[in-house]
């Protein structure tokens, strides 16, 4: 994980310096460093998000596991962990059911690494949270309730 993210910092580096260079605009470095999906972002429920990322469902799947707790005392600051035994996984996302966005975090696991991730999300309310996976161009999730005893959207 840490050389993927020494490879996004080299390539910010080198887009910012042919942009102060004048080779390329500042808008076009910009451009380059948007490896993110508008449209998935965006989407509101499990189904719009993963047509937005290029598929048609998400099968369930018990190779996949998500390690969220069951109660998040503070919805601001929920830890979440997903780890896919699925053969070939190209990008873990975690989605939030009843988050204004569902799509709280994308990740993309390079070939021959191992597809497990962590993060904290910020959830508003209880919700359920999806860990997608898509290995070989198809998409998989798996679903855990989290319930929230204080907002985490200012509550």
């Amino acid at each position: 994980m840490n050389q993927n993210r020494r490879g996004f910092v080299s390539a910010g580096g080198l887009f910012a310096l042919m942009a102060a260079a004048g080779l390329i605009s500042a808008e076009e470095a910009f451009a380059q460093q948007q490896a993110w999906n508008k449209n998935a972002f965006e989407a509101k429920t499990l189904e719009e998000t993963v047509k937005a990322l290029g598929g048609a469902t998400a099968a369930q799947s018990g190779d996949i596991s998500i390690t969220v707790p069951d109660i998040a005392e503070n919805g601001a600051v929920v830890p979440v962990g997903v780890t896919s035994k699925i053969p070939n996984t190209q990008n873990v996302y975690i989605l939030v059911e009843k988050n204004p966005n569902s799509l709280a975090a994308s990740f993309g696991i390079p070939a021959g690494t191992e597809a497990n991730v962590a993060t904290r999300i910020k959830m508003g309310q209880t919700s359920n949270v999806h860990a997608v996976v898509k290995a070989d161009n198809k998409f998989y999730v798996v679903t855990k309730e989290v319930k929230v005893t204080l907002g985490g959207c200012g509550g």
